[in-house]
């Protein structure tokens, strides 16, 4: 394929939404009043007071990635759209629960929902996006269906175990990074890689195959992990939509920290004595702790892992792939990923 017609991300993404977005709004249609106006507020299709929006409704990777994965695998993008969905429906459930336990007030630039209808309504609306999820691919009556829900009820389990690990980090000062990896893997790998091996499932793969292209989702999920976590520390707030260093000024048990934390050097004893030192950390001192993440090898380490994710996931997806199109869209997606500014 010639750079000329190498596809880009941006293009992938807008044609993957033009697909999948219709039978989202359909679904989310179904939804009881009350609770489809909560998750179309969510999605930023329409403000608090139902005024219809055009917000930011995110990039939609995961469905795209479902998408390109049963046309990577000889199959059909369309006949993927269900499962497409189902992917979408319980990411943002996720994100729904996330705000709350995390206490987030902005999520796409927007106020997020908790902050709006209440923890309680917020909570209801994400569970019930999960159980559209179910309907979603129970309608479509795909022969893939009961690998499908089993699949994606696995993925859930795993991204509920991520989050309370993620949640027991956080009165923690002595989190290993093995400990660190497993928690992003369950919470930020997994279901990245259902969706790519939904979308080899739906689109006729193998067993094999279809594990392949599971692997592929995984390590590039993993790698989005390690990239959010390389912003959370030095992102531009412009762009992440946070505030500078905001993940140190909360003591997050991030990737690159707990690197650096566990590096066994002067620097990273520095970093310890201030990151668990009493009392807020103010913004001298988070400029100062990002610094000695960086000297400590924290933010290097990362990149290094970054990189050796990539090449693992390409590996993947051109062992469990057959169609060179699908292969090269869904490598355009994985380095809008990984190649983000961090």
């Amino acid at each position: 394929m010639t750079t000329e017609t190498r596809p880009s991300a941006r293009d992938v993404l807008t044609h993957s939404r033009a697909a999948f977005d219709p039978a989202l709004r359909t679904a989310v249609d179904s939804l009881p009043g009350s609770l489809r106006h909560i998750a179309g507020y969510h999605f930023g299709w329409w403000d608090a007071d139902g005024t219809p929006a055009d917000a930011d409704h995110g990039k939609a990777i995961r469905p795209a990635m479902t998408l390109r994965a049963a046309a990577a695998v000889g199959g059909s993008a369309l006949a993927a759209v269900p499962a497409a969905v189902a992917v979408e429906l319980v990411h943002n459930f996720t994100l729904l629960h996330d705000d709350v336990m995390d206490r987030d007030h902005t999520r796409r630039h927007r106020p997020t929902a908790w902050t709006v209808f209440g923890v309680g309504q917020a909570i209801l609306a994400g569970d019930a996006l999960l159980t559209l999820a179910y309907e979603v691919l129970a309608t479509d009556c795909s022969p893939a269906f009961r690998d499908a829900a089993k699949a994606l009820s696995q993925a859930v389990l795993a991204v509920q175990d991520g989050q309370a690990l993620d949640l027991s980090f956080e009165s923690r000062t002595d989190v290993t990074l093995p400990e660190c990896v497993r928690m992003a893997h369950l919470k930020t790998a997994a279901l990245l890689g259902c969706a790519t091996g939904l979308g080899a499932l739906y689109g006729g793969a193998s067993p094999d195959r279809v594990a392949l292209l599971r692997t592929f989702g995984e390590k590039i999920g993993l790698a989005f992990q390690l990239v959010d976590d390389l912003l959370g520390i030095w992102g531009d707030p412009d762009v992440t939509g946070k505030p500078v260093h905001s993940d140190l000024v909360s003591r997050k048990k991030s990737l690159p920290v707990v690197a650096a934390l566990g590096a066994d050097n002067p620097t990273s004893t520095r970093l310890r004595e201030l990151y668990f030192s009493p009392g807020a950390l103010s913004p001298t001192d988070a400029a100062a702790c990002a610094d000695l993440v960086a000297d400590a090898g924290g933010r290097a380490w990362c990149q290094s892992e970054i990189s050796a994710l990539f090449t693992t996931a390409r590996t993947a997806l051109r062992d469990g792939s057959t169609r060179e199109r699908p292969i090269a869209e869904l490598t355009a997606l994985a380095e809008l990923i990984v190649r983000r500014d961090h």
